[in-house]
């Protein structure tokens, strides 16, 4: 009875820090005042994830943040019980309000609305249209929600195989005409998604607004609920017809950023405002006082009507030309093509052809370079270069500068590298670039992956992965110390 006792009340505690919390009589969910050399703490003792270790105690303060107490330091504990709460999300019906637009979020898996569960130390989502009214009671006032669960996958998990699912989805939610679509998505891979939905459906009727978190909803400083009720705003209400990343814009929480998903890249592994256009600027901002504000002013616009609910599936390149060529505005397609056997290669200064060999003894068929400066590797690689042009494989470069283009014409290394078969990739990003020639590979599949098809759809913008400039402002790197960044700082600081 007494074992069982303690996995009740000292949940995934063990060894030293099990006899630290025995030793004061305190378990998992007191109340607790801690005294230790390094001061004075007061805050709920939570549980541990069943595979940490032994030597801190865990502890929810007042701010809302957790923090971890080596047992080394504790003089002293005292504890007051206090109930476990009760880990489910509150369960509402979502209202019906009618004029308001219908929207529908896909789940991948992202929890874009969740809780901790403070045992496993995972999170326990809020997918449901009832339990995310319960997370985010704001959204009934933006929208009617429906909600799927497409499929449950962590975001380095996604692959090829959920790129064409999604596609496939959003094609048959436009023949059912729905107003606008939200993916919840991880945010790690976010923009690999975001830039293959953007080649494989084309000319949309309605924004698709990819959206995640970068903080868990437990704590204080959590984006979930106000990214989610940004790219709702943006779903529901927004002109911009195209296939978009919604995540905070500043620091603050002012307004959500809207990216196109050809330019987009996540900068910081922690910070909400994490994703930037590159060498482009954004395409709107997003909040629920002001709505969508553009700042392109070329972009998709949303069309209505049951005329513009027309979609086709294609998945060859002869079928692709047609379409293209018979430009019907009205018409939506679906493009779900891919072919896995494509790498990036990013250069580093000794770099050995064997590299590159085995990936094309591994049969693959499609190499991304990412190259130093202008787009250039060591002249070691130069052979096995033109053993995989040889072999069939597909190789373009993009640049390491993560801004800027390729430009292989102004050494001899580039053009080198040309005439072994490297074609540059203008400023295509590297992400964009490696899932535009996977999707060009997939759809010319039938035909032969023919190097001048290839090369023609990988080198024909969609939506902005290739820009013939960049604007003045496409490139700012603030850099603290400075002084007239200081200066700035100090003004939009919150």
């Amino acid at each position: 009875m007494e074992e069982n006792n303690d996995k009740v009340t000292f949940q995934g505690y063990k060894g030293r820090a099990l006899e630290m919390l025995k030793k004061y009589d305190v378990h998992v969910w007191d109340k607790a005042e801690v005294e230790t050399t390094r001061g004075h703490f007061s805050g709920k003792i939570l549980p541990r994830a069943e595979n940490t270790d032994d030597i801190h105690i865990v502890m929810k303060v007042a701010t809302g943040y957790n923090i971890g107490i080596d047992i080394e330091t504790i003089t002293d504990m005292k504890g007051e019980r206090d109930p476990q709460p009760v880990f489910k999300i509150p369960e509402k019906a979502f209202p019906y309000t009618p004029g308001l637009p219908h929207v529908k979020l896909l789940g991948t898996g992202g929890t874009i609305a969740s809780r901790l569960d403070y045992r496993t130390g995972a999170v326990i989502p809020a997918f449901s249209p009832g339990e995310l009214y319960g997370a985010v009671p704001e959204l009934a006032d933006i929208c009617n929600l429906e909600t799927e669960k497409v499929f449950a996958v962590f975001s380095e998990n996604m692959s090829p195989k959920e790129y064409i699912a999604l596609a496939k989805k959003i094609g048959d939610e436009i023949k059912a005409g729905i107003e606008g679509i939200v993916i919840g998505h991880g945010t790690d891979t976010l923009a690999h998604t975001a830039t293959a939905l953007t080649y494989m459906c084309q000319n949309l009727p309605m924004p698709v607004v990819l959206v995640g978190s970068q903080r868990s909803s437990d704590r204080p400083s959590s984006d979930a609920a106000l990214n989610l009720m940004h790219a709702m705003t943006a779903a529901g209400h927004g002109d911009i017809a195209e296939v978009m990343v919604c995540m905070f814009g500043p620091t603050s929480d002012d307004y959500g950023f809207l990216h196109r998903g050809t330019r987009v890249r996540k900068m910081h592994s922690s910070y909400r405002s994490t994703f930037r256009t590159i060498g482009d600027t954004p395409l709107a901002t997003v909040n629920r006082k002001d709505g969508v504000q553009p700042i392109k002013e070329v972009y998709n616009h949303r069309r209505r009507g049951e005329q513009h609910r027309k979609v086709e599936v294609i998945t060859n390149y002869e079928d692709y030309k047609h379409s293209l060529a018979l430009n019907d505005p009205n018409v939506t397609r679906i493009v779900p093509t891919f072919d896995d056997r494509v790498a990036i290669l990013y250069y580093y200064p000794g770099m050995k052809p064997d590299v590159l060999d085995a990936l094309v003894d591994n049969g693959y068929k499609g190499i991304v370079w990412n190259g130093t400066g202008l787009g250039h590797v060591n002249k070691g690689m130069f052979e096995a270069i033109q053993r995989a042009t040889d072999a069939g494989v597909h190789q373009y470069m993009s640049v390491q500068t993560i801004w800027g283009y390729t430009h292989m014409f102004v050494y001899d290394t580039g053009r080198d590298m040309m005439a072994r078969g490297i074609i540059p990739a203008d400023n295509m990003l590297a992400e964009s670039s490696y899932i535009k020639l996977g999707w060009a590979l997939g759809l010319t599949k039938e035909s032969g992956q023919k190097r001048e098809d290839v090369k023609k759809l990988m080198l024909t913008p969609i939506n902005d992965e290739i820009t013939k400039r960049e604007p003045y402002d496409g490139y700012l790197v603030y850099q603290g110390g400075v002084p007239e960044v200081e200066e700035f700082v100090k003004k939009v600081r919150k």
